[in-house]
């Protein structure tokens, strides 16, 4: 019944979106941490570049950014990240689009987090000296992370979905190899099947175990 896997390297397609997933994970975490900060910024340029960077980016379908990567980028400017190989190109180039798109959404996510802390907790950390990035990174931030492990983990989840749209720049992850499958075979539907229950076992227990631990890790107010 799935003889026409054979020839197929599947489960290499998928290892390659879980390391799209997990690096642009890794990096929209960062740059939307620093995105957030920027926008509760006592500094108004901060805030303008955060603010105009989100509301931006959001609006901006991440088709036009990958593809914008890869002819723009690479293709006009020359920018290759390093990689003189082209599929190592492509994946790196992929990563930095996720990153820019996804950190937006990153962003407002610990924004909101950030929004629940009550702001007697700054003022009481700014009356003993901290600072501005103190009160942030020791008080804050980590109250922000733990109210909206439950949001950041949508975005995680969509994150896993929209690496499928690496396949427009060649990326050879499990979207692009099921296009080449239903080229080549008579089994459209089963092919489907295939690629949605690989996708439903790599989003499903990250929705379940993220659910858990913010319960687990809610703030008690």
């Amino acid at each position: 019944m799935f003889d026409f896997l054979h020839g197929y390297d599947v489960l290499g397609a998928f290892w390659m979106t879980v390391k799209l997933t997990a690096l642009s994970a890794l990096g929209s975490l960062i740059w939307g941490t620093l995105l957030a900060a920027m926008r509760v910024s006592p500094v108004p340029l901060m805030r303008g570049f955060g603010t105009a960077y989100v509301n931006i980016v959001r609006n901006i379908p991440l088709t036009v950014i990958i593809v914008f990567n890869s002819l723009g980028l690479a293709d006009i400017f020359g920018v290759t990240l390093g990689a003189s190989d082209f599929k190592v190109q492509g994946f790196r180039l992929a990563v930095l689009g996720f990153v820019a798109y996804t950190s937006a959404f990153v962003c407002e996510a610990l924004r909101s987090g950030i929004n629940t802390v009550p702001l007697g907790q700054a003022e009481a950390a700014r009356a003993i000296g901290l600072s501005f990035g103190q009160t942030l990174r020791l008080i804050v931030l980590p109250q922000a992370f733990r109210a909206v492990i439950g949001p950041l983990a949508n975005v995680l989840i969509a994150l896993t979905k929209n690496t499928t749209v690496a396949a427009a720049i060649g990326v050879a992850e499990a979207a692009a190899l099921m296009k080449t499958m239903i080229e080549n075979e008579a089994q459209t539907l089963l092919i489907g099947a295939v690629f949605a229950f690989g996708f439903v076992v790599l989003t499903l227990p990250t929705g379940l175990i993220l659910g858990w631990l913010g319960k687990r890790l809610a703030v008690k107010r």
